[in-house]
């Protein structure tokens, strides 16, 4: 497949300009607006794992510890906890000044709710829950855990950066979590303005006054998460010449993930920083629809990958430059401990006539394939177009629906069969910290119905990967346990790894305080 182009992409930096409301200089100085990665069609962070969700989490909620620089677990809405010799209790003190967005305090009870609907969702606190006797409120700031053996790990799932535990008023906490909640109440540094909402346009954020930041500096997630500015926009521009224009002339501040084929003309603007602000490689995936032919059988699924060759991915987003993405034919993010390739054979054919040889031998007989590509999303877009020409390639019965990703956000949830409005293909991308232990890599979680979309049932990976909560921290054993893992998810191949690439961001030269993260966040970011 061609590499996508953008015709006119030249002068529409120079002419095209985006609709804006009209600010004064002052209010200007005052608001961050920025064009995020993908429309925001759902608050909940807990119902979805969208990173465009996730980032807005950020600014509404507050965790009670989080990682810094170094992958650490530090504080956060947390004084400490404290621990017994026996490592069966862990008690977790609040500190002093916490209040929700609606002037009420941060209690223990909130927290302990909060806990109770994430931990439902959560693929990491899944397989640590059996060890959990109970979470319970002492008094107004202290909440425990009390454990049936000891699980050091619990530090590590309450601070992760890939599927937060973020907190909410207890009566908001209550919802199911498997239902979408409405009110957007925290207890963090920004306040979402529901009022001035408008999925597929606009979203807008406020400084809120009474959050009491922590006075460490900030350290990736952890410290002082001061809000610097009063107000935050999000802009959603579909057309990616748009917003390199908005960017050029300074009529927007910030662009999360601009397209790759733009960056050459965005550094050459004097007023426009460019440079990698996300910590981890990119990492995109295939993933199949276990639930629904033809991807409930295994066999066929394996054909597709057998294929897949990631460097004709990989160029459709990031370009020929092998500088800008990686190769990676494992579950593991590369270069990490528990990178291998084992049983990742069929990862390296890269061969579309034996691929066609054994879809005939898997018994395919012409059942639809509905693959779901982003089009407002370019990166996500491009690895689905490649998807979508290997499968023709294949004589599969394709059908190819262009929708926004707040949409194929909606659907991927359906397990109906794809003339219900159901789906078999889909694509994303995780950031490669995401994907670097068993217990937290959402996409090798395979626990049938509670699974990541696609749902998956493969009781071996779950079996190794509790195994590897109880014998990780020995290296060897860890080590041992994830080549097992690597070859298990390849065999029954319910996703596709497609390597990675690095997603700078750009953003206007009188923007300061931008750092370094593992996810996208907007404290301590102001104007000059």
């Amino acid at each position: 497949m061609e590499r996508r182009t953008f015709l006119g992409a030249g002068a529409g930096i120079a002419t095209a300009g985006v609709a804006a409301p009209a600010l004064s200089q002052g209010a200007v100085a005052r608001t961050l607006r920025v064009i995020p990665q993908a429309n925001l069609t759902s608050l909940d962070p807990v119902w979805t794992t969208a990173v465009v969700t996730r980032n807005n989490a950020f600014m509404i909620y507050d965790q009670l510890c989080a990682q810094d620089a170094q992958g650490e677990i530090k504080p956060q809405m947390v004084e400490g906890w404290d621990v017994s010799q026996d490592g069966l209790t862990w008690v977790f003190t609040l500190r002093e000044g916490l209040a929700f967005h609606d002037g009420e305090r941060v209690l223990a009870k909130d927290c302990v709710a909060s806990i109770d609907r994430w931990r439902r969702r959560d693929p990491f606190m899944q397989v640590l829950w059996p060890n959990v006797a109970a979470v319970e409120a002492m008094d107004d700031r202290k909440f425990r855990f009390r454990l049936h053996r000891p699980t050091p790990l619990i530090l590590l799932a309450l601070g992760q950066t890939q599927f937060p535990c973020f907190i909410m008023p207890e009566r908001i906490a209550q919802t199911d979590a498997f239902q979408q909640i409405r009110e957007t109440i925290g207890s963090g540094p920004f306040k979402f303005v529901r009022d001035e909402w408008n999925p597929g346009q606009r979203a807008v954020w406020e400084k809120n006054e009474r959050y009491v930041p922590r006075q460490e500096a900030v350290d990736g997630l952890a410290g002082g998460r001061v809000p610097k500015i009063d107000r935050i926009e999000w802009t959603i521009i579909t057309d990616p010449a748009t917003s390199a224009s908005a960017i050029a002339q300074g009529e927007q501040d910030y662009w999360e993930y601009p397209l790759h084929d733009l960056l050459p003309m965005l550094r050459r603007n004097r007023g426009v920083v460019v440079e990698q602000r996300l910590q981890e490689g990119t990492y995109g995936i295939c993933r199949f629809n276990t639930l629904q032919p033809p991807f409930n059988n295994p066999a066929i699924r394996r054909a597709v990958a057998m294929a897949v060759d990631q460097r004709d991915y990989l160029r459709a987003v990031a370009g020929d430059d092998p500088a800008g993405w990686g190769v990676c034919e494992g579950v593991f993010t590369c270069d990490t401990p528990l990178a291998n390739e084992v049983g990742s054979d069929l990862l390296k054919m890269h061969n579309i006539e034996r691929a066609k040889q054994a879809l005939a031998a898997a018994g395919y007989s012409g059942e639809k394939v509905v693959l779901i590509a982003p089009g407002d999303y370019p990166q996500i877009n491009a690895l689905s177009l490649m998807t979508a020409d290997i499968i023709r390639r294949l004589g599969m019965n394709l059908e190819l629906i262009s929708a926004d990703w707040g949409t194929l956000i909606q659907r991927r949830a359906s397990k109906e069969p794809v003339d219900r409005g159901g789906w078999s293909i889909i694509h994303t991308t995780s950031s490669g910290q995401s994907l670097t232990l068993p217990v937290f890599h959402l996409f090798l979680r395979a626990n049938g119905p509670n699974a990541w979309f696609g749902w998956p049932d493969v009781p071996e990976v779950e079996r190794l990967r509790a195994e590897w909560v109880e014998k990780g921290g020995d290296l060897a054993e860890g080590r041992r346990i994830a080549e097992a893992l690597n070859r298990e998810a390849m065999q029954a191949m319910y996703y596709v790894p497609l390597g990675y690439y690095w997603q700078p961001s750009a953003w206007r030269r009188n923007v300061t305080g931008v750092f370094r993260a593992p996810a996208t966040v907007f404290w301590n970011i102001g104007k000059s």
